[in-house]
């Protein structure tokens, strides 16, 4: 029996590989339509693996694959939002697309996406970083999105300022590698700012920028082991937040922090700031060049490093991105469309696709090879380093897959930035009659309250 057993075994095993290198030939090339929002390097990039695979493992294979339309995330989710929807005009689905959970969502609910479990085996799936395979996991518990390149967020230091700053000061840069540190930093900068102009009052410098305040909270908040939203509503009446408040909002109204609608990349620029919190997508935004409002220049150096950490907290980062999904269609052009994902998603080709930008290899062993990558950027090799730190000593979480996800966050950075501008310019008007404590007191009167409020 056990002996029958087996054969029975092996036979399925090999019929089901003849299966399926009957599904293409060669001789009967089949085409698989890709969109993608990829621009810019990336766009090269993508443009030379595509003819790379077309030219090798397509031709043997019998796959071309055709980018039949590139376009932003948005207009991309918009087009795929008609096609389900059969609106007017709505372009007909791709057999693959780059898309965001949050869009895959749609798209899964129709019952046109084809779960990746079904293409790619454990063994292969198992050698991907394991948080960003289980973001494409819906809530249907299907696996529906393929990592492919992902950011998180890092600090970017401008040295050449900061090294002037630490010289007379008594900082480090040891003092980054936690959020109580850096708001320390960011009291000392703004003080020494401020006394190299002792004839004007209160007019010291920010020191850093936070691009995204609802990241930082999400991530504080994971830092404490709690969650920012839970039952679709913000967790502001956690004590967590009062770590928010006391690392965002308060040094960003007595102005040790800017409260800036924009990216910091462009506050480092003008050297109206000395270091930002951001995307590692964003990496080549930062110029090399400072430029003051004098019109003096100088050159910039930068040092790039992990996310920052609340006392007695965890090293955890958020993980953001998209990927890729294969659309609903037959069994050849999914089964084609599986082979060209698993090419594509290999160190060497992973690699090549990343190097020349911020984002994250999704392979464990594609990370390793980008250090020893030595032909790109100073600033792109700076951060691989700092990429491979994060990847050995943190965990990295992706945000929740709601309806109303984007809602909440657009409210809550909104909320945040305008109450930090309003207490701002509050407080300094506050100054020119009160000491610093009763300013801010008097600036924030009820803030906190109305902060929580905001759900």
């Amino acid at each position: 029996m056990k002996k029958f057993i087996i054969c029975i075994f092996i036979i399925t095993i090999l019929l089901t590989g003849c299966k399926s290198n009957e599904l293409i030939s060669a001789k009967k090339p089949v085409t698989i339509n890709l969109w993608h929002n990829y621009g810019g390097l990336m766009k090269d990039t993508m443009d030379i693996l595509i003819d790379e695979f077309n030219d090798t493992v397509g031709r043997e294979e019998g796959i071309i694959i055709n980018v039949t339309s590139l376009s932003g995330s948005a207009t991309i989710a918009e087009k795929l939002k008609m096609a389900v929807n059969d609106e007017p005009g709505a372009p007909e689905l791709p057999d693959i697309t780059t898309l965001y959970p949050n869009t895959a969502y749609m798209l899964a609910e129709k019952g046109l996406l084809v779960d990746i479990e079904s293409l790619f085996s454990k063994e292969e799936l198992s050698l991907f970083i394991p948080e960003f395979v289980e973001e494409g996991r819906l809530p249907d518990g299907k696996m529906y999105v393929l990592p492919t390149g992902k950011s998180t967020e890092v600090l970017f230091l401008n040295t050449t300022i900061f090294n002037k700053f630490m010289k007379e000061t008594n900082v480090s840069y040891n003092d980054l590698y936690t959020f109580k540190g850096i708001l320390d930093t960011a009291e000392k900068y703004y003080i020494w700012t401020d006394n190299q102009t002792p004839t004007v009052d209160n007019d010291g410098k920010a020191f850093i920028s936070y691009d995204s305040v609802f990241n930082i909270a999400q991530t504080i908040y994971k830092q404490s082991d709690e969650e920012l939203i839970v039952d679709g509503s913000l967790n502001l009446s956690s004590d967590t937040f009062k770590d928010v408040w006391r690392y965002y909002f308060e040094p960003s109204v007595k102005g040790y922090v800017a409260a800036y609608d924009g990216y910091g990349s462009d506050l480092i620029k003008t050297g109206s700031v000395v270091a930002s919190i951001g995307s590692t997508a964003g990496v080549l935004f930062y110029s090399d060049i400072v430029t003051y409002e004098d019109n003096i220049t100088e050159p910039a150096e930068f040092l790039i490093l992990p996310y920052p950490v609340v006392d007695g907290g965890k090293k955890v980062a958020i993980q953001r991105g998209g990927g890729m999904c294969i659309i609903s269609s037959d069994e050849v052009k999914e089964y084609a469309a599986g082979i060209f994902l698993k090419w594509f998603t290999a160190p060497e080709q992973n690699v090549k696709f990343v190097s020349s930008t911020g984002y994250i290899p999704v392979r464990e062993k594609a990370i390793e090879m980008t250090v020893d990558n030595g032909d790109v950027d100073d600033k792109i090799r700076i951060l691989q380093k700092t990429i491979k730190e994060m990847a050995e000593q943190y965990t990295f979480f992706y945000t929740p897959v709601i309806e109303n996800f984007d809602e909440l966050q657009e409210s809550y950075n909104k909320n945040m930035k305008n109450y930090a501008i309003q207490c701002n310019d509050e407080y300094f008007n506050f100054l020119n009659n009160m000491n610093e404590a009763d300013a801010f007191n008097e600036a924030t009167k009820n803030k906190y309250e109305e902060l929580i409020r905001q759900r």
